[in-house]
């Protein structure tokens, strides 16, 4: 990281981490008395290692002008890396919390340790921390080939991704100390959140910069979704989370909306959160690695530009779904109930436009676990597209809401669909990146897969059992009139459903666990003298090649 840096980049990256230095000490002695102090006293030491990095490093020869006629891979393959590390954090700690949800006792007296602290560990551990670094990893990579352009400079690339990781450890430890906005998606506290604004405004400029340095005249469709992906959430992530501390030396703050409006703001943000974080940005990955390991053209052009502005303008609208039968006014629940109808059209646009650029390729689907995941990933984006907006209806959304099937759709979703293009894309790339042949075992890839569907299946249908038993046994009544099923009764019920839930998650996480142990091998193995593909010789880093 340090070798690629000139020394006037050195110097700017040492006022950065003597800044973020400055900032952590200022929280951690306004904070002495507040949770704020021991966030503090993380960013210090941080900022701390950083500058000791950069002054050891300071009067390191300048890097070779030359490096500047190749792609900039280094912050890629560092995310990969980082990828994997939160994904097999963020799943263990999914398998721990479904265990507790199915044996109670199985656990110890700590308040850290609570269902209530590890769950928003889990998810923003697999959502932002293994999705998010796979997208600004992926991102930096297809920027850069498909624009024929090198990154715009060595720092911004790092700061984002450095940042952003930043920025995750501060919520999972806030998470476990207890401390957040107190919403659906519980959201860390605003001191963290002014400082993911500023990485992600970084990270935008980074794509408008390389963007307007680009050599290909055309801008690939894969960078349109990644583009959304990160100017929507920037949009959600300010307004859903402006909020007023109640002082600078404390952790707390209030929400600018209460009631009925803060309840819409939060499912704006929550289900365009899945809309542009979990749909937009995935769907980018899958329109570059999908058809360059199939080795065969997109389908339709024009079709996924069409599914692209179908889902960006139709997603804006379908949040208030999420609130049917509630104090929201009745007309803005039908009118998320219709876009959320209406959008199944683009987003089976884009599946259909996947599995259609496989023609003439199914042999390849049949041989190569990796093209694999990517195939099931798409069929399972279709699968939970279509459900997502038969739920949406009112009538299925009173059996539905607020029960298991709520959290099998979302799983089908994470798992089939966003869990698997993320390890079909890391597979294709990871050779790549670091000039490996090929993977270390294919066979591992092979156990990968059908761990990862196994584990998916078990855990989606359970939960679609558990729901929908839920569901009726909630609203069955009496003769009298009365309730047939206390609470506790269906809580029994859920009980072996809950089991096969967990062992659907530890599957998967072992699928995860054979990954970053088959990826690392491949890190660890002979570096190839010759393309696999090409046959050519390789440079020290990737060559600019045209839209690649």
């Amino acid at each position: 990281m340090i070798a690629d840096l000139t020394r006037a980049e050195r110097t700017w990256a040492m006022i950065i981490v003597g800044g973020l230095t400055v900032i952590g000490l200022a929280m951690a002695v306004g904070g002495r008395n507040d949770l704020l102090g021991v966030h503090g006293w993380m960013v210090m030491i941080v900022g701390l290692a950083g500058f000791a990095m950069m002054i050891r490093q300071f009067d390191a020869p300048e890097p070779d002008p030359e490096r500047l006629q190749h792609y900039y891979d280094a912050p890629t393959r560092a995310g990969i890396i980082l990828t994997l590390i939160w994904a097999v954090i963020g799943m263990f700690v999914g398998l721990w919390v479904a265990t507790l949800l199915a044996f109670p006792d199985l656990t110890f007296d700590a308040a850290w340790a609570s269902f209530g602290r590890l769950r928003p560990v889990h998810t923003s551990g697999v959502i932002f921390g293994f999705g998010g670094n796979a997208l600004i990893a992926t991102s930096y990579h297809v920027l850069q080939r498909t624009t024929r352009a090198r990154l715009p400079d060595q720092i911004s690339p790092w700061f984002v991704l450095l940042g952003y990781n930043l920025f995750c450890v501060i919520a999972a430890s806030g998470y476990m100390m207890g401390l957040t906005q107190s919403k659906e998606y519980a959201e860390p506290e605003w001191y963290a959140d002014i400082w993911l604004t500023i990485v992600w405004v970084v990270y935008f400029s980074i794509y408008i910069r390389t963007l307007m340095r680009r050599k290909e005249p055309h801008i690939y469709v894969a960078n349109w979704y990644y583009m959304a992906f990160i100017l929507v959430v920037a949009m959600l992530h300010i307004i859903n989370n402006l909020a007023v501390p109640i002082s600078l030396g404390s952790a707390k703050s209030y929400s600018l909306f209460s009631g009925v409006q803060d309840a819409m703001t939060q499912w704006w943000y929550g289900h365009n959160a899945v809309a542009f974080f979990l749909t937009s940005g995935f769907l980018g990955m899958m329109y570059y690695y999908l058809p360059k390991r199939a080795g065969r053209p997109i389908f339709s052009y024009r079709l996924s530009i069409i599914s692209f502005w179908g889902i960006t303008f139709m997603y804006m609208w379908a949040g208030s779904h999420h609130l049917h039968y509630t104090a929201l006014p009745q007309w803005v629940q039908t009118l998320g109930m219709a876009f959320s109808v209406v959008l199944l059209v683009p987003s089976w646009a884009s599946a259909g436009n996947a599995l259609m650029t496989l023609n003439g390729a199914w042999h390849k689907v049949r041989d190569d676990a990796v093209l694999r995941f990517m195939a099931l990933a798409v069929i399972f984006y279709g699968l939970t597209t279509l459900e997502g907006s038969f739920m949406a209806i009112q009538a299925v959304n009173s059996l539905s809401h607020y029960t298991d099937w709520t959290i099998g759709h979302v799983h089908a979703g994470a798992l089939g669909w966003v869990a698997m293009i993320v390890f079909g894309s890391l597979y294709a790339l990871v050779p790549t990146m670091w000039k490996r042949p090929k993977l270390y075992s294919a066979k591992l890839v092979e156990v990968h897969f059908w761990l990862a569907l196994s584990g998916t299946l078990i855990y989606v249908f359970a939960m679609w059992n558990s729901g929908v038993t839920q569901g009726l046994m909630w609203r069955t009544y009496s003769e009298s009139g009365a309730l047939t099923y206390s609470f506790i009764d269906s809580l029994v019920a859920m009980h072996p459903y809950y089991i096969a839930r967990a062992i659907g998650g530890l599957l998967f996480l072992l699928g995860a666990i054979v990954a970053s142990y088959n990826i690392g091998m491949t890190i660890r193995s002979p570096i190839a003298e010759t393309s696999d593909d090409a046959g050519q010789d390789l440079p020290a880093q990737p060559a600019l090649q045209a839209g690649e």
